[in-house]
């Protein structure tokens, strides 16, 4: 019996001494198993880190000084856990998808920018400017339905960018 052997029987014989002498207790054997529990496996939920690159990918990638149309993107991006589980290999697919659906949904696109409008008038503290479908936008209007279509296409371009070096 080499010396690794004998000491891994004086440890098991060692075990058994000290759980004989013990009542069974639940907590116990979740504190002996709960080592083996997590092994190889992140404590983060898959939906958690996927969510994380796709913000991550937005922060990078999002050209937004004041950061409203990337807070709501990110957002949205919160609440798609179907869309996003979909595409577990590709999560830059899942935001291409939920860009696209922004995109050529008029009256989705358009509250979407109403949101935008919103988060920015309350992070700058001033008067949001909501531009209505068919009308010109106010002059001082950061986010226009056209501004904000112009920075999802662009995204969408360095997302399709990205999926063809993969």
């Amino acid at each position: 019996m080499t010396n690794s052997e004998e000491n891994s029987s004086q440890d098991i014989d060692l075990q058994t001494d000290i759980i004989e002498h013990r009542k069974f207790s639940l907590a116990e054997l979740i504190g002996r198993e709960g080592g083996n529990f997590l092994k190889g496996e992140s404590p983060v939920p898959k939906i958690v880190q996927l969510k994380t690159e796709i913000i991550f990918f937005i922060n990078n990638n999002l050209q937004d000084l004041s950061g409203a149309l990337q807070a709501v993107l990110q957002d949205y991006v919160n609440n798609e856990d179907d869309k996003i589980s979909r595409y577990q290999d590709n999560p830059l697919k899942a935001l291409s998808l939920m860009i696209e659906e922004i995109i050529n949904n008029d009256n989705f696109f358009y509250e979407f920018v109403k949101e935008v409008d919103l988060k920015s008038g309350q992070m700058t503290g001033d008067r949001p400017y909501f531009q209505k479908p068919g009308q010109p936008p106010h002059p001082n209007d950061e986010y226009s339905h056209k501004s904000v279509k112009i920075q999802l296409i662009n995204l969408l371009k360095i997302i399709n960018k990205n999926d063809d070096k993969i």
